[in-house]
Formats: structure tokens, sequence, C-alpha cells
């Protein structure tokens, strides 16, 4: 019997999850909500609860706002937007992530109470990502940021350094630059190495690569946006070269379903468990005589 399977530990994060859930609580009360940026890197998800009344917003435009409702998402945000808020009397509904907002208070805390002013607080992350941007405010905008182990030659190892990472970067290579890091220190400079990887995002990769494995086929679903989406699709196309990366449910090509075979579906972060349902109950569809067994969550 041919099987379609949804990958149990798939789907939204508990911060992404959390920042929706806290959206669709706010919308039933009535009113007008903003989100400041996209609430999940995920275009279908944006787009659902848009219909609902959720108004995304940009920074420049909620600058401009007063006396209103605003939700902040899971990522996080700079201790300049909350002083915006405050001066014109904009109602926060803060669904940071916990996670994100206790490594903003690790760095703030560093940055606060460090040694001396030549200490470089270094932060593991994607230029420009909105985490990323509330991580740098917590310093002045002080912090240096690094995308990869090739820029850490942008560093002055004869100078104190703290290393801190974005929450969703991977694990080893967060490791392999804090190594790299640690061998070039001068004599008489401290090193400090903190590991703010998220474990529930870091912990999707050996498990994305076993469910991979054991499929004949993967549909992978993702919101174009999302870098973790690029992250787990690249592992499952590494354990298993007949994946395939959607950004819909409709987006399933007829050509590659097959008798007797074994469809995994899986998802990044930012893909709400719905949407992989979706995924299988189009694949059903598509191939309305084959007898599929569906392996629920």
């Amino acid at each position: 019997m041919n099987k379609i399977e949804i990958d149990k530990l798939s789907g939204c994060c508990f911060g992404v999850a959390k920042a929706i859930s806290k959206a669709e609580e706010e919308l039933q009360k009535g009113g007008t909500l903003y989100c400041l940026g996209d609430i999940v890197h995920n275009n279908i998800e944006v787009e659902r609860l848009e219909k609902m009344g959720l108004i995304t917003i940009n920074h420049e435009q909620f600058k401009q706002l007063k006396n209103v409702r605003v939700l902040l998402r899971a990522h996080g945000e700079p201790p300049s937007t909350y002083e915006i808020a405050k001066q014109n009397n904009i109602e926060i509904i803060d669904a940071s992530c916990p996670v994100v907002l206790g490594l903003q208070k690790r760095i703030n805390k560093k940055y606060t109470h460090r040694a001396h002013n030549d200490a470089q607080i270094v932060i593991f992350g994607k230029k420009g990502h909105a985490e990323v941007n509330g991580l740098l405010g917590q310093t002045d905008e002080s912090a240096i940021i690094i995308e990869s182990k090739e820029e850490i030659d942008k560093l002055d190892f004869s100078r104190d350094i703290s290393l801190f990472s974005q929450t969703t970067k991977p694990l080893d290579g967060f490791h392999e630059i804090g190594e790299l890091i640690r061998s070039r220190m001068k004599e008489g400079a401290k090193f400090e190495f903190y590991d703010t990887i998220c474990r529930q995002v870091s912990n999707r990769v050996p498990n994305i690569q076993e469910f991979a494995a054991r499929h004949d086929l993967i549909f992978f679903i993702a919101g174009e946006k999302s870098s973790n989406g690029k992250v787990l699709f690249a592992e499952c196309k590494k354990r298993n070269p007949n994946s395939h990366l959607i950004h819909s449910p409709e987006e399933i090509d007829p050509v590659l379903l097959r008798e007797d075979i074994s469809i995994g579906i899986c998802g990044a972060t930012s893909t709400p468990k719905w949407q992989m349902e979706a995924v299988a109950a189009n694949i059903a569809k598509l191939c309305p005589r084959l007898q599929m067994e569906k392996v629920a969550f």
C-alpha cells in the first residue's frame, strides 16, 4: 500500500506558533490590528491572517501610527521600537519568542557590563534579518555581524571577543566559527563563547535527515522567504535526491506520483501543519485510484 507520511516534528516552532495564535486571539477581539513585518516567512499564512484582518506594516509606517494596536512577531524587536510605541501611544501586543527575548537580555547585559569599551560583541547571523536587527539594537548598533567563517578576518583578535548567535543558525557552523576565533586569539585577549542556538530548531536537522531517508519521494513545503526552509530542504536533498521544494500545496507535479512508493511531507519552522496536511490532501486528490495510508500527527 502507498503511504503518505507527514513529519510529526515539522511545522511551526514554538515561537512562531505562539505569535500566530496571539494574532488570531487579538483579531477575534475586533478592531484594527497591525503587525510589524510579516508575522511568519510564509506567504500563504500571511495572506490567511490578512484576510482575517491583520494589517502588515514596515518600520517606516510604524513610526507614523498613533493610538493603535501593533503585534510584534516572534523575531523580536530592538529597544527603539518600544520607545516609538511609548511616544506614539501604541499598544504593543508582544509575541516575541521567549528564546529570542532571553538572548536579547544576555547580549544587552554583556554590552552594559563589558569590562572595557574595546571589547567586541560578535553575532553570527544574517545581516538584515529581523531577529539580528533586534539583537543589534541591544548594543546600540555596535555589535559586529558575521554571516560566515570567511568574515572573521574583520575581527581584532588582540581585543576581547564575546560570540553569540542568531537562534536559528546551524549548530555545527556556529561551533566551527567559535573554534576558528578561539585559535586566532592573541595573548592577553579573552574569548567568550555563548551557545545561543535554539535546540527546537537545530534538532530539526537530524530529524529531517532521517525522515527524508526513509521515503521514496519527499515534498518539502516552505515560504519563499524562509531561510530555515532553504537550510532544511538542503538537508532533505542530501539524504534523498528525490526531494522537491514547493511553496504551496497546489504545486504538486502529478508526474512524480507513482504506484508503490512511500511519500514524505515535511516543512520549515515557519510552515503551519495545515499546509502539510493540504499537500497530503492534494496528493490523494491527484491520485484517486491509489490507496494511500495517511499517517497523521
